[in-house]
């Protein structure tokens, strides 16, 4: 990808894929990207250029692998560590098309999470 992925592609990455709503519940600075009414990211708008973040729902063992192998990769801020892992957007390591296939992970693992008749 190029050097300027961030917060706003990734919002936009949500934002086009089927049956997603981009919500506030914690207020404006925080945007949730949700999947018929469950989370699949969230995006703090209100962190400095630089140090953008997103956090992404993840199987266990690859998030575990995730924060092993990538110093950018976090377990989940204010999540279940297990579950959910926190992903830095910007620096020189970080592997863009790694990001945008976890935030689309995320979004797969919620969907496979819903009962079939809700399912996008």
């Amino acid at each position: 990808m190029t050097e300027s992925f961030g917060r706003e592609q990734v919002l936009e990455l949500c934002a086009g894929l089927p049956a997603t709503t981009d919500e506030r519940p914690f207020g404006p600075e925080t945007a949730v990207a949700k999947v018929v009414g469950k989370v699949f990211a969230i995006v703090p708008l209100d962190a400095p250029v630089g140090s953008e973040t997103v956090t992404l729902k993840v199987a266990p063992p690859h998030g575990e692998a995730l924060v092993r192998d990538h110093a950018w990769v976090r377990p989940g801020y204010h999540m279940n560590k297990r579950h959910w892992v926190t992903v830095a957007l910007n620096g020189d390591e970080v592997d863009h098309q790694l990001v945008i296939d976890l935030v689309i992970n995320s979004y797969d693992l919620v969907v496979a999470g819903l009962p079939r008749a809700q399912r996008p």
